[in-house]
């Protein structure tokens, strides 16, 4: 008999994401027909022509030995002035970190500033893998409310807080509502983590993605705090803006010169170091970004433009998404919870997506971070997630049989 496995990650259940995944996988395995998919954040569009380029250009001239768990010089060169000049966020090459994705980046940063018994807040609708990160890190996670259009509330924020709090994570635009944080708004977040001693974690996947007002970094507004006093870690992906999620390319830009030796020391146990052409591939997409951000994020409002108003006519949708990939519906009228709703509409109409109440778990951890057992937030019983990403045709058909299976129910 073979030993049990009795660490935190033993506890922590799989995503609702990865669930959906491979339900679909099952049934075009089963029925040979195509699933529309919507539940999967992949883009129909492909990186510009200079990445690919430079990713083979690398591999044919030999450029595939092993960098420092920092990342190319070049390449952390070039991600410093883009983020100076794009983010007004003042950076050095010291402080920034490349990393396979930016969710390994966030994973190794969470693991950067755990500490025993040190709480993380996190909002209670969020993105499954933040809540999986911060557990393997050894965080014990606070759900924080939120408020009107989910959009976080600073005293809810202080409220759900405590003396073990050590970060609080910000994520906009945001996975998986959409949301996106005013100026007004983000100070205050800032204001409250200075005022209590806490890092931020600012995950900026979305950044070129905003379609009523232009993004604001968070550490933009730590330019003129000393380099030694900022407490605000953004992370950003290649994967959404530069359509290379298969690629696995991002970057971690530190507060300070302390969290990045830190982080370092993690890297180098975690990954060795990011693949060479990869980052190659990296500094191609960096010298093009304006043209293909620009070009990305249009293709994607275009999406959202012409096809979500259907959803909010029909009641199912409150307003447009003002940034990020994905919409949350509710389909409460159809009785169906979320789970069932998924289920039912990927066997009859064959569309993926995603059940809304998975993005809502509340775990209940002990003292040594393994997972007791754990709920779901009951107001999200009915939401499902929906990627407007994908081809237009898909989403389009999507949608309808979306629409028609909902017209069923009722």
């Amino acid at each position: 008999m073979s030993p049990d496995i009795l660490s935190a990650a033993g506890s922590i259940p799989s995503s609702c994401l990865h669930s959906i995944f491979h339900a679909a996988e099952r049934k075009e395995q089963e029925t040979g027909v195509g699933v529309v998919k919507l539940h999967v954040g992949d883009p129909y569009f492909s990186p510009s022509g200079n990445v690919a380029d430079e990713f083979v250009a690398a591999v044919r001239r030999g450029d595939t030995k092993y960098t420092g768990p920092e990342g190319l010089p070049a390449l952390r060169a070039a991600a410093v002035d883009k983020l100076r000049e794009d983010n007004g966020v003042d950076s050095a090459v010291s402080r920034l970190l490349i990393s396979p994705g930016s969710a390994q980046g966030l994973a190794a940063l969470l693991q950067s500033l755990a500490e025993p018994g040190a709480e993380i807040l996190l909002p209670e609708l969020h993105w499954p893998v933040h809540l999986q990160q911060s557990l393997l890190a050894g965080f014990q996670p606070v759900l924080y409310p939120l408020g009107t259009g989910f959009r976080p509330d600073p005293e809810r924020i202080a409220a759900a807080a405590s003396p073990r709090t050590r970060v609080l994570l910000i994520n906009s635009p945001a996975n998986p509502t959409g949301v996106v944080l005013e100026r007004a708004e983000i100070a205050a977040l800032l204001e409250l983590a200075r005022s209590r001693g806490w890092h931020v974690i600012s995950d900026e996947a979305y950044e070129h993605f905003c379609y009523e007002r232009e993004h604001l970094s968070v550490a933009s507004l730590e330019r003129d705090v000393p380099v030694d006093e900022r407490i605000v870690h953004s992370v950003f992906t290649f994967s959404k803006s530069f359509a290379m999620t298969g690629y696995r390319l991002g970057y971690v830009a530190l507060a300070n010169d302390r969290a990045a030796d830190v982080m370092k020391v993690v890297q180098e146990a975690n990954i060795i170091g990011t693949s060479t052409p990869v980052q190659h591939a990296g500094i191609a997409a960096l010298s093009s970004r304006a043209d293909a951000a620009a070009t990305n994020r249009k293709l994607v409002q275009r999406n959202r433009d012409a096809v979500l108003p259907q959803l909010v006519q029909a009641g199912l949708l409150n307003e447009l998404p003002a940034g990020g990939w994905y919409a949350m519906l509710d389909v409460a009228r159809t009785g169906l919870d979320s789970e069932e709703f998924a289920l039912r509409l990927l066997e009859s109409k064959g569309v993926a997506v995603v059940a809304g109440n998975g993005f809502a778990m509340r775990p209940d951890v002990d003292e040594r971070g393994h997972i007791r057992s754990h709920d779901f937030a009951p107001w999200a019983r009915h939401l499902i997630r929906i990627a407007f990403c994908v081809d237009p045709a898909e989403l389009e058909t999507g949608v309808q049989r979306l629409l028609e299976f909902v017209g069923e129910c009722g």
